[in-house]
């Protein structure tokens, strides 16, 4: 198991997949604890927070427009953020933290808990066949 993933604590491995409770909705912002569920998006940023890598509560066009908190990076390192979609279009693109060297971890629905992908497994997959491209954490200011 890669260290980042031996690092994560059990309570981020049970979170169960809500897509309602996305950054900014009103059930995530009322009761914030992932254990009653998180869409990709919100999954993500727990695992970046947990690391010391807060972000902004950003749904995944503004993430992939974010030019504050995030930058865009050609290839990605430890905790980036990779989107995925049918399409390539940033507009409700999924998303996953590339935690080591082809091990991506994603909240999706078709499994319905946190699990580790090869980037491939995207490929394979119509609704994530697509990398929109990798966002950088910025260190916070």
């Amino acid at each position: 198991m890669p260290p980042l993933l031996a690092r994560l604590p059990a309570d981020l491995w049970t979170v169960p997949y809500a897509g309602s409770r996305h950054p900014g909705s009103p059930a995530a912002t009322a009761r914030p604890d992932l254990a009653l569920g998180a869409n990709c998006q919100l999954y993500a940023y727990e695992v970046l927070r947990h690391f010391g890598r807060p972000l902004p509560p950003l749904r995944s066009a503004e993430l992939w427009a974010d030019r504050t908190a995030t930058r865009e990076v050609p290839d990605p390192a430890p905790l980036d953020l990779l989107l995925y979609s049918p399409d390539g279009t940033a507009y409700g693109a999924h998303v996953g933290v590339w935690m080591a060297e082809d091990s991506v971890l994603h909240l999706c629905r078709e499994v319905g808990h946190p699990a580790v992908w090869h980037p491939a497994d995207f490929a394979a997959r119509p609704r994530y066949r697509r990398l929109v491209g990798v966002k950088r954490p910025l260190p916070a200011a």
